[in-house]
């Protein structure tokens, strides 16, 4: 899920880009984009970066794992067909 700190930074943000004859509802403002933001983003099926980069290396692996038992398996055959 995003950071908290970021999906406030990104909340003040869009309030701060009111304009200022309306600043005096920037704070309501800010609060209502920050629970539309959470939301929606809780509707989407992320990640972290972390965990994303965990599941690169296990997928790396696991390719490194099938290469090599796909090489084993070939040579086996080959030994079986000699």
């Amino acid at each position: 899920m995003l950071d908290p700190k970021k999906l406030e930074e990104l909340a003040k943000q869009i309030a701060d880009s009111v304009p200022p004859g309306v600043r005096n509802m920037a704070e309501e403002a800010e609060g209502r984009i920050k629970q539309v933001l959470q939301s929606q983003l809780s509707k989407l099926d992320l990640v972290t970066r972390e965990e994303f980069d965990i599941q690169s290396q296990v997928l790396i692996r696991t390719r490194e794992k099938l290469d090599a038992m796909e090489a084993r398996l070939t040579e086996l055959e080959n030994q079986q067909k000699g």
